[in-house]
């Protein structure tokens, strides 16, 4: 006999009721268990602040320690620089060379260098140095544009080779993965903050073609990623250029431009600080998108693949109770045809 349940109007108002403490609503509605939300939410917001305390004191510890080390390298790297590397160099450019001549020069180790893997840095220092923001720019440009195209050219006839070789070092394989993926403008930009962040781009010019990376957004991307670079590589050319004239030469500074110099180093500093800055979070907020793109889709597969075995026995259900009433309507007589 089937239970009935009745609900008394008198009861209505009452909001306690007596409930079994083994029964299926106990077990599954009133849990006994801490709410999660409620303990996770302080949980987090505490875990935020010392986050955030960690990370102001590591900043603080690695501006003391940038701060020692360029007091340090102002001391004896430049003078020794100076002594030992730049002037030789600029002595011996401006005996050998002509000033188109030289641009030629530079422009061709500008383009060359990324191709052998040397860091194409004091070229770039010396556009800046001899030539300044118009041409130094040019040339800067237009060597590193032909010195990103090349090793893509030549890393697509090696192509497996490079996909063997990066197979050693999977975690930046799967930074490198993020940049083929997407739309045009998606890879656009994701080269974009390849270019500015520390990821040593003369390997990121040969791995890129072990992705679906095309060739446009590869091209475009790089340059525009490469502007900010030049305009730092010629303030500091300039920069070492004016303090090489003050040092050997007899020019002297005036008040003016000594606070000049000095803001505008702070300036380039705080530049090349933030764009560094900026690429990393970038770089780790598309590691986390493409995580959170994966996990619904394995959550999907398991749930549906969890799913498959609690749908059998429905399936089984329905035949039994096909069976059974078949079997019943021949007791009866009834004849049975099948369709």
């Amino acid at each position: 006999m089937a239970e009935t349940a009745v609900e008394c109007p008198k009861d209505s108002g009452k909001l306690e009721h007596k409930v079994r403490e083994d029964s299926e609503y106990v077990r599954l509605v009133i849990s006994d268990e801490p709410r999660v939300g409620d303990f996770d939410i302080s949980h987090v917001q505490s875990r935020a602040r010392i986050k955030a305390f960690i990370w102001w004191i590591k900043a603080l510890i690695w501006c003391l320690v940038i701060a020692i080390l360029a007091l340090a390298f102002l001391k004896w790297g430049v003078s020794f620089l100076f002594d030992k590397v730049l002037l030789p160099m600029m002595e011996w450019e401006a005996t050998a060379f002509g000033r188109p001549v030289l641009s030629l020069v530079l422009t061709a180790s500008l383009a060359l260098f990324p191709v052998f893997l040397i860091p194409s840095g004091p070229s770039m220092w010396l556009a800046g140095m001899i030539f300044g923001y118009g041409i130094g720019f040019l040339i800067i440009m237009v060597g590193t544009t032909i010195g990103m195209v090349l090793p893509y050219l030549i890393g697509l006839a090696f192509r497996d080779r490079i996909h063997q070789w990066l197979k050693r070092w999977p975690q930046k394989a799967s930074m490198i993965r993020l940049a083929g993926e997407g739309s045009w403008f998606h890879q656009f930009k994701v080269v974009a903050i390849f270019r500015v962040s520390p990821f040593p781009y003369t390997i990121f010019n040969y791995a890129i073609v072990v992705t679906s990376m095309r060739f446009w957004p590869y091209l475009w991307g790089s340059v525009s990623g490469m502007v900010p670079e030049a305009f730092i590589y010629i303030y500091s050319g300039r920069l070492i250029r004016t303090f090489a004239d003050v040092k050997y030469g007899n020019y002297h500074l005036t008040t003016v431009e000594i606070i000049y110099n000095i803001i505008s180093f702070i300036i380039a500093i705080g530049t090349t600080v933030a764009f560094t800055i900026y690429a990393k979070r970038a770089l780790k907020e598309l590691e986390r998108a493409e995580a959170t793109e994966a996990a619904p889709h394995s959550h999907q597969e398991n749930h549906e693949m969890g799913k498959l075995p609690l749908e059998r026995p429905k399936h089984a259900d329905v035949s039994t109770t096909c069976l059974t009433y078949v079997t019943r309507k021949k007791k009866e007589g009834c004849k049975i045809t099948c369709i």
